[in-house]
């Protein structure tokens, strides 16, 4: 799935949605010192009162909220194993087509006691699946504007399975006013609140390729960015193995430190930043757009080299690849690897001052010697103020 279709389907999570309907839910309560279900009910969810469909669609939203790879991630399902049973992929596919309600509480269920029997959580869980109806128009979106909403009957339909999962918390203690016995006194009220607006995980089955159901794939969220929880995506739900936007940086820095060394100057290094700005810029402006720029070993040589980096050692650069990656296959992505272009992302730190940059402003930072001391050197444009003050300017010579 790429982000429009994830914007495109997380929009329809609202009241009187024209192309997503959600036909049940299914809500489990797992105490925190249990390892198994405490409570649980299914029903349909037009048979749910106004405020609760509401509470539910916002979790339902916050779960497909955040970006790819930094906080929702696309994982493939392993492979069943022989005897294996009860394999994820299997149970969501069986209820996404299961003949009636209690077929799909059957097979939530299974997934349901994966969770608890996979970790002991630090509050009480809420688990909810819905089932639904995802229907993608076949025209764009200029074709639409020309017709009626009435004649939009051309569409993509999707079965769907969305789960998302929420701590719960016991309200704090506080005064309140009794207006029957007109007095004030503290707050009785025991009962767990159901933190729907802050969900700590979830996903979406089928994942969405090209208007088509892909079934080999679900859509995971994670509660924190790049915080994913790989013994979940393992246990729970038989995927394989990830890598988030921050393990792709880690590695493209890793790839260039062992092709080029430890030291580099700020013009090689705004070079690269540069190179793979220019490859995401595409991507960034064309939300349609198919293509997403990925760095293999061979693209990683040519960024190196455009950057300004002489006598790149092709074979060197292979080699650094396979040995870090351990997969000849594996694309980073050239949007996980670049810093935010725009803001002030790069930090440069020093025994005196931490200081802020953004990529496109690298080139104007110099490390320079001065009298034998080592000094950061700053090109600016205008003059430079410091707590209301304009500093002098002061001519560098040595001594």
């Amino acid at each position: 799935m790429n982000k429009k279709d994830i914007a495109a389907i997380r929009k329809q999570f609202k009241p009187e949605a024209d192309l997503l309907t959600i036909q049940d839910i299914y809500n489990v309560y797992v105490r925190q010192e249990s390892s198994e279900i405490y409570h649980e009910e299914s029903q349909a969810f037009e048979l749910l009162d106004r405020d609760r469909q509401e509470l539910f669609l916002t979790s339902f939203k916050k779960v497909l909220g955040g970006k790819l790879a930094m906080k929702l991630f696309e994982v493939r399902f392993a492979p069943v194993q022989e005897g294996q049973r009860n394999h994820t992929q299997q149970l969501l596919y069986a209820g996404l087509h299961a003949a009636d309600a209690d077929g799909w509480r059957r097979e939530m269920q299974l997934i349901a006691e994966k969770m608890v029997a996979d970790a002991q959580h630090e509050k009480d869980l809420v688990i909810t699946f819905i089932r639904g109806q995802y229907f993608k128009p076949t025209q764009s979106k200029d074709d639409l504007e020309e017709r009626e909403m009435g004649e939009r009957d051309e569409t993509y339909t999707t079965p769907f399975i969305l789960c998302s999962l929420n701590h719960t918390e016991l309200p704090k203690p506080s005064l309140i006013f009794d207006f029957t016995g007109r007095e004030f006194k503290s707050s009785e009220l025991a009962d767990p609140v159901v933190k729907l607006a802050s969900p700590v995980g979830g996903f979406l089955f089928p994942c969405f390729t090209d208007n088509a159901a892909d079934v080999n794939h679900i859509l995971y969220a994670a509660g924190k960015v790049n915080k994913p929880d790989y013994a979940f995506i393992e246990n729970v739900l038989d995927g394989e193995e990830i890598m988030t936007a921050e393990d792709d940086k880690a590695v493209f820095e890793e790839i260039v430190r062992q092709v080029v060394g430890d030291e580099v100057n700020t013009q090689t290094l705004a070079g690269v930043y540069d190179e793979l700005h220019r490859m995401t810029t595409v991507e960034e402006e064309d939300e349609e757009a198919d293509y997403v720029p990925v760095l293999d070993s061979k693209e990683i040589e040519r960024v190196l080299k455009v950057s300004g980096i002489e006598d790149v050692d092709t074979e060197k650069v292979r080699e650094a690849f396979q040995t870090i990656v351990d997969d000849e296959a594996y694309e980073l992505k050239a949007s996980h690897v670049v810093p935010n272009y725009n803001t002030k992302s790069i930090k440069i730190s020093t025994k005196v001052a931490n200081i802020s940059i953004s990529p496109q402003d690298l080139k104007y930072v110099k490390q320079v010697n001065v009298d034998g001391k080592r000094c950061i050197l700053i090109e600016v444009e205008e003059d430079t103020m410091i707590e209301g003050f304009t500093l002098l300017e002061e001519e560098l010579f040595e001594s």
